[in-house]
């Protein structure tokens, strides 16, 4: 699978870990960023690009990663096409996937261990949307909202 990532210098260290590990258990791994640390650098130059690969190429997944992951997890969002959930247990990251269709997820390097971290990353890699139809209904809520601005009717 290809996997895009990108961070912020808090998550470099971590990204820099998972595009070995990524890379050793198979994955095409794309790196958008940072390449060094700069300590004053900007998430959403890095992440918004990493989601912007995710959005333009179907069938591939992104991690972005941050100090917290808030922000990244927002950058990633205003993507059209993504959903990014923030992950911070197992569980997190496997509904992330089975229940809301996400295609990138956001993990804060000082929030987790770096093996927890990896653990989310590669749950979420595994798991596969699970396809039932309230799922469905509403990530093509949200889909048609992001294409038409138009808010869902209500019940």
């Amino acid at each position: 699978m290809r996997v895009h990532l990108g961070s912020d210098h808090a998550g470099l260290e971590f990204k820099e870990h998972l595009v070995k590990h990524l890379g050793s258990a198979g994955h095409e791994v794309i790196d958008h960023g940072p390449q060094e640390y700069h300590a004053d650098d900007d998430y959403p130059v890095f992440c918004l690009r990493a989601a912007e690969a995710v959005a333009g190429e179907t069938g591939s997944l992104g991690v972005v990663i941050g100090g917290s992951g808030n922000g990244e997890q927002i950058a990633a969002n205003k993507v059209k096409g993504v959903r990014a959930a923030l992950a911070w247990s197992l569980q997190t990251a496997t509904l992330a996937r089975l229940h809301n269709d996400a295609n990138v997820i956001a993990i804060g390097a000082r929030t987790n261990t770096a093996e927890e971290a990896v653990s989310f990353v590669d749950v979420f890699l595994a798991t596969q949307f699970s396809a039932e139809e309230r799922h469905l209904r509403r990530i093509t809520e949200l889909a048609e909202y992001e294409q038409t601005g138009a808010l869902p009717p209500l019940p």
